[in-house]
């Protein structure tokens, strides 16, 4: 039960690093931001080995680790490179531009169903009882942390984040935003 307060302290503490960025204290954005994708982290390597297995079928843990690759691939990308990782996670500011290209255009928050299948998948690479409880709670708590930043938080931080709130879709793709996505991989926005 520990590790899993720990993950959500760890989102908990990710979301503070957003508040930070809206009261424009840079530098403190990398060390919050570290400290709380740090705690998640260990968290969910931590509830990951528990010792408490559950017997799945081989084919589902066969299955996991694709899925595995493909959402941590993605997980990152939208993070790391479609975003711009210098300007995002060390400086920030005042000057913030949105990004609206690449995963971007499909959702405004293309990390969220990566990181849900993540862990969906680890609870099939690892058969951890304990990852079972806390998969729930984390991306129940990430979801609520995300309604909170696209309502409260983004606003603040992003000129014409509410024309991008009403053209793109918050989780699931649209026909409209799948167009623009693959408009934007074109090379044209």
């Amino acid at each position: 039960m520990l590790y899993i307060a720990l993950g959500a302290l760890g989102s908990l503490v990710i979301n503070l690093f957003n508040s930070i960025f809206v009261k424009r204290v840079p530098l403190l954005k990398p060390l919050v931001w570290a400290v709380g994708s740090s705690l998640l982290t260990y968290a969910v390597i931590m509830v990951s080995i528990s010792p408490e297995k559950m017997t799945l079928p081989l084919w589902i843990g066969w299955l996991g680790w694709p899925l595995m690759a493909a959402s941590l691939a993605i997980l990152a990308y939208s993070l790391f490179i479609n975003l711009p990782f210098y300007r995002t996670y060390i400086t920030g500011g005042a000057d913030e531009k949105l990004v609206t290209g690449g995963l971007y255009a499909l959702v405004r928050h293309p990390w969220l169903p990566p990181f849900c299948f993540f862990l969906v998948s680890l609870i099939a690479v690892s058969q951890s009882r304990l990852l079972l409880a806390a998969v729930p709670v984390w991306i129940l708590l990430n979801i609520i942390l995300v309604v909170i930043q696209d309502r409260f938080v983004y606003p603040k931080v992003f000129n014409g984040y509410g024309q991008y709130r009403r053209q793109t879709p918050m989780l699931l793709p649209s026909r409209k935003s799948i167009a623009a996505f693959i408009n934007y991989r074109g090379g044209r926005e």
